[in-house]
């Protein structure tokens, strides 16, 4: 056991961005050395060995990271444990950790609520044709081809309408309550929780609005491809806040050339880059982020209040809640 009030206090790196209530009781827990790799310009990221050797210097007890490799070099030296500001810790070798008897904690559903408003915001745009309305007046083309923009722009209103969402974890849910707030009915697949039911046929038929929230794994990478979106409702729209491997995104350039699809919303491409001259940055009714649904300062301050949590479990010899590896208190 540590003693948090006395010089034996753990000694905390923290390369990932907290802040707020939970940032300032980890303060209180451990003495932190406060580095977050967000904040550095040129942009930083440890690799493994590169970590080792950071909190090697900085003779750490309790690592605290988001993008930083954690890998066998890092549990070559005696760590109190590894916290990883992400639901899925894909960044940390959990069998190494484990090996080392070193537990990593995990961050579930810190970014939960701002991807699903990101997740709402991409409906809105799109079914109210903003980015464009928006484009025209600019542009100085309010009654672009002669016609006013009550005729360009009409559409029909959510409430009424049904969304179909694929995953229902985190994020799923957190968006199932907004929408359902707006009056849309909202159905779900997935084959993991007890409250989305209906295959994922029955939800492509029924949605007018279908939003992706699962997990990128062999059996959903690519799910949404061609057959899917021909199965989708004619002039539906498709938002993926999750990640690009889920869909085919030939696929759906072809559903929205043809008309199939009215419009979609993505904030993920693979390897975080959409060459500026592919087909859907010339799309008027494809609204196009870069990865930005968690960046918000609340995902910041919940991690925090997450990391600290557990942290103050560690440090009276508890278990921690949200433990990846629990076979290390076996």
């Amino acid at each position: 056991m540590f003693v948090v009030d006395g010089k034996d206090r753990p000694k905390a790196l923290v390369t990932a961005p907290l802040r707020g209530e939970g940032f300032a009781r980890l303060q209180d827990l451990a003495d932190v050395v406060y580095d977050p790799w967000i904040d550095q310009n040129p942009l930083r990221m440890y690799s493994s060995a590169q970590l080792a050797e950071r909190a090697a210097s900085e003779k750490a007890d309790i690592l605290v990271v988001e993008a930083d490799i954690v890998g066998r070099e890092v549990f070559e030296r005696p760590l109190m444990a590894v916290a990883a500001t992400r639901a899925d810790p894909v960044n940390v070798d959990i069998p190494a950790a484990t090996a080392a008897g070193v537990p990593v904690l995990r961050c579930p559903g810190r970014n939960a609520d701002a991807v699903a408003e990101l997740a709402v915001a991409f409906i809105f745009a799109l079914n109210r044709h903003i980015a464009s309305a928006d484009a025209d007046v600019r542009a100085g083309e309010i009654y672009r081809d002669g016609r006013i923009p009550y005729q360009r722009f009409r559409a029909w209103e959510l409430s009424g309408r049904t969304a179909g969402l694929v995953g229902l974890g985190s994020v799923g849910r957190a968006l199932r309550w907004r929408l359902e707030g707006l009056g849309m009915t909202v159905v779900a697949h997935d084959p993991y929780s007890d409250e989305a039911k209906l295959s994922l046929e029955e939800v492509l038929a029924r949605a007018d609005v279908l939003s992706l929230h699962a997990a990128v794994t062999p059996q959903t990478t690519g799910m949404i491809g061609a057959d899917q979106f021909a199965a989708m409702r004619d002039g539906s729209l498709f938002v993926n806040t999750a990640r690009a491997q889920l869909h085919d995104t030939d696929a759906l350039v072809e559903a929205l050339r043809s008309g199939k699809l009215a419009g979609a919303g993505l904030d993920h491409f693979v390897g975080e880059h959409l060459p500026v001259d592919h087909p859907l940055t010339a799309m008027p009714n494809v609204i196009l982020t870069p990865h930005i649904g968690g960046a918000t300062w609340d995902t910041e301050c919940r991690q925090a209040s997450l990391v600290a949590d557990d942290v103050a479990r560690l440090v009276v010899g508890d278990k921690p809640s949200n433990l990846v590896n629990p076979e290390v208190y076996e």
